[in-house]
């Protein structure tokens, strides 16, 4: 499961600095941010079912960050019907 979380992480080294606390806190989880979207991207894969999203929020706040889930978008194109 992939969650993605809009944050407040301005450069590659409080990025790498959380990376670092996630990846030890949540044995089987991979980080990534993409600091170059407007988000602020943070990315996190768990290799072994759900991404904890409250705890994970919580050990970023606990920094001094904010981060907030990005709900998933499911884009259904139009239907047209035919008489």
């Amino acid at each position: 499961m992939v969650e993605v979380f809009k944050t407040n992480v301005e450069n590659q080294e409080q990025a790498n600095f959380l990376i670092g606390h996630i990846q030890h806190t949540f044995v089987g989880y991979l980080a990534s941010f993409d600091l170059e979207d407007c988000d602020n991207i943070l990315r996190v894969k768990s290799g072994e079912g759900f991404v904890d999203v409250s705890a994970l929020v919580h050990l970023l706040q606990r920094f001094g960050f904010f981060a907030e889930i990005l709900p998933d978008e499911i884009i259904i194109p139009e239907t047209v019907l035919y008489n």
